[in-house]
């Protein structure tokens, strides 16, 4: 091989790992050094890899067969087999006695690093200099109880028939439905039938069936809450609704908006209301649901960390009150891992049949095994366990928190502290002003959030409102985290 690296030659070649080896292919030497079982495929996708980013343009000849496989120090029969089967692929052209060649017909794709709002999280969360991220709404990953999901992965492997591996009911396994069924019913006061269950990809997907029904029939709108979680309105913008704000007090959704704005349809969080942490007033849960019966619409229920209560007993489902109003949504993201993409909806006897066929029609079921293996740990209590678990945590992380802005920040009003994985904290006004203190965080490795982010009031007296997660973070790091703050500020 000459030294361009894109013609054959005869002269004698470094074997695989020297580190004279030419240049133009050490791209490939990590793939010859793979195990032998699978060194072939391995050869092939630096190969493929290769061609698609452009490393190697099109036209550029590859060595010969021989050459290369001297090289690498791998068989001939292996760079053979590898040049065949990208030139079935299109990937390289060939031709008898002209050689190997990168084909033309590839066009190369440049890596990118998604950015704003929508770009997802780097696999290191601190790898940009922040060392305490209070993100709210974030599990303890760490938690996540792999010994008795593994135990209940063989469990179920071992007992599932052979048909249950076949595309699964849309709905959900009937053992799973009726595990969930009566979990809601004890824990969280659902009206739950289990043929009126169907179980989705979390809340997420919930509401994106929801939305694909309402649209059906004609709505055109769906109202959020105001300050709420963003994320409502960029699921039902997905099915080509329109999110309308509503603002809320100190008791819930005011009736005034809610009524006025024309709407049939609304997605609430009543129980522990995001971001703030109120649990809405038996007077405007009442009034929500004679909303809902006047104007013939429909409320979603989003209970996302409705089973996290530390000091009083979980507030009941707002669906109890009225199943034929009320879609009620929960997942195990906030239990377990949200990873895991396990969720469910309750559904009013008249939804059920177009969320059902939409659900099949989006992904033919949610995948078999994974539903079992919940069923499993439902039935044999290994889900209370881990409930019981993390609220022991979660209570003790709370309480780092707590006492940490009692010492670091004196003065700070404190609220949603009952339940959930954050609190609101509303900051003296000597802390302020917002924007000051945000980048005094952020300069010491400190990323807080501030209330005015998740909805559109803007308060105008100079006091610092957060919402501070602490569900993921020891108490040590909690801890050093709010006092790392304050010693940017100059202490308290």
């Amino acid at each position: 091989m000459t030294p361009s690296g894109t013609t054959s030659g005869t002269a004698p070649v470094p074997p695989a790992g020297n580190a004279d080896a030419q240049p133009a292919w050490e791209l490939l030497l990590p793939a010859a050094e793979a195990p032998a079982r699978r060194r072939g495929r391995a050869l092939q996708e630096a190969l493929r890899d290769a061609v698609r980013t452009g490393r190697l343009m099109a036209g550029t000849r590859l060595p010969s067969s021989r050459a290369l496989a001297a090289d690498l120090g791998v068989s001939r029969g292996l760079v053979t087999e590898t040049y065949e089967q990208l030139t079935a692929e299109g990937y390289l052209r060939s031709g008898r006695g002209s050689g190997t060649w990168v084909s033309g017909a590839v066009r190369t794709a440049r890596a990118t690093t998604p950015s704003g709002p929508n770009a997802p999280e780097a696999s290191d969360p601190y790898g940009s200099g922040v060392t305490v991220d209070f993100r709210p709404g974030t599990p303890d990953l760490s938690l996540f109880p792999r010994a008795a999901w593994a135990a209940a992965q063989r469990a179920v492997l071992t007992a599932l028939p052979h048909q249950a591996l076949g595309y699964p009911d849309p709905r959900g396994l009937p053992e799973l439905r009726s595990a969930l069924a009566s979990m809601l019913i004890r824990r969280r006061g659902v009206v739950a039938d289990p043929d009126r269950l169907v179980v989705c990809s979390g809340v997420a997907q919930a509401a994106t069936l929801l939305g694909f029904a309402l649209r059906s029939r004609g709505h055109g709108a769906v109202g959020v809450e105001d300050p709420g979680s963003p994320e409502h309105a960029r699921l039902f913008a997905a099915t080509d609704l329109t999110a309308v704000g509503l603002p809320l007090d100190e008791e819930g959704l005011r009736p005034g908006p809610l009524t006025t704005a024309g709407l049939r349809a609304v997605v609430v969080t009543p129980s522990h209301q995001f971001p703030s942490g109120l649990a809405w007033s038996a007077e405007r849960r009442g009034m929500l649901l004679d909303w809902a019966r006047t104007v013939d619409g429909y409320v979603l229920e989003d209970d996302y960390d409705g089973d996290f209560r530390y000091d009083r007993a979980p507030v009941g489902a707002l669906q109890g009150l009225d199943p034929e109003r009320v879609v009620y949504a929960g997942s195990v993201s906030k239990s377990l891992a949200p990873g895991l993409r396990l969720g469910w909806m309750v559904l009013p006897e008249a939804l059920v049949d177009e969320v059902v066929e939409r659900k099949r029609t989006m992904d033919l079921g949610h995948p078999a095994l994974d539903q079992a293996a919940l069923a499993h740990m439902v039935t044999s209590g290994g889900y209370d366990r881990q409930l019981r678990r993390c609220q022991r945590m979660y209570r003790e992380r709370r309480d780092a928190l707590l006492a940490a802005l009692e010492k670091y920040f004196p003065g700070t009003e404190v609220t949603g502290i009952a339940a959930g994985l954050h609190v609101i904290a509303c900051l003296p006004v000597r802390f302020g002003p917002s924007e000051r203190f945000l980048a005094e965080a952020a300069s010491v490795g400190v990323t807080l959030r501030p209330l005015e982010e998740y909805g559109t009031a803007r308060p105008s007296d100079g006091a610092v409102r957060l919402v501070i997660g602490y569900a993921h973070l020891a108490p040590t790091t909690i801890s050093a985290g709010i006092r790392r703050v304050a010693e940017a500020l100059g202490g308290s």
